[in-house]
């Protein structure tokens, strides 16, 4: 899979090159370019901004420098991800969707966000034609300095999916949110007993059976209380 960040801050997107997003990197399952926006400006204060038609406060990003900065990475096949308090909400279902891509093109905004027009100009049926799709998303109900930390977290969570990301891959079965509705039932390691608090005495009896079972019954009742 080939990535490209762009933003007006490369450097807040080094941990990509960290952990397991590293090694798939070393190992060829994953291609990442982070690239810099300003780089696609002309003028002698690299301007990415301006106000906004219609007033308010904040500044809007360019369609300009968007528009020529996504035209040097876009191929056949891309999914646009412009990031965006205003999006449709990121989950595990679309990080599925988005794991079987050729190739992700995050466009992190700033300030009031991205001229709208940069969205329509590629959401156009000429692009289409070329499978090009064009996506605004949102980690959650909030809203934070910019769009970089949202990518990192919507990489993360997309590229550990790639068969062979993963050291091993059974755990992908048994984790939270890899069904609707499901959350991983609670781990416990060594030592038996930690400050009082002693491991459930099911998962000592090697029961298979009966520790499915309470596993299942613990998931239950921690999506019951997240309701």
């Amino acid at each position: 899979m080939k990535i490209d960040v762009i933003s007006i801050f490369p450097e807040y997107l080094a941990p990509l090159q960290l952990s397991l997003l590293g090694k798939a990197q070393s190992a060829g399952l994953v291609d990442i370019s982070v690239h810099d926006l300003r780089s696609f400006t002309h003028d002698n204060h690299n301007t990415v901004d301006d106000t906004p038609y219609g007033g308010g406060a904040g500044m809007v990003m360019l369609p300009q420098v968007w528009g020529e900065a996504l035209d040097s990475v876009i191929a056949d096949g891309s999914e646009i991800i412009i990031l965006t308090p205003a999006g449709k909400t990121f989950n595990q279902k679309m990080a599925e969707e988005l794991s079987d891509s050729s190739q992700l093109i995050f466009a992190c905004g700033r300030y009031e966000g991205i001229d709208d027009r940069v969205r329509q100009h590629y959401s156009h049926s000429e692009y289409a034609a070329r499978n090009i799709r064009v996506r605004e998303v949102s980690i959650g109900d909030y809203v934070l300095g910019g769009g970089e930390v949202a990518a990192m977290v919507m990489i993360e969570a997309i590229t550990r999916l790639i068969p062979g990301v993963l050291g091993n891959p059974d755990s992908l079965a048994e984790e939270s949110h890899n069904s609707e509705g499901y959350l991983e039932y609670p781990n416990f390691t060594k030592p038996q007993e930690w400050r009082g608090i002693s491991v459930p005495e099911i998962l000592l009896s090697g029961n298979h059976a009966e520790i499915a079972k309470w596993r299942s019954q613990q998931a239950d009742k921690r999506a019951k209380d997240n309701q």
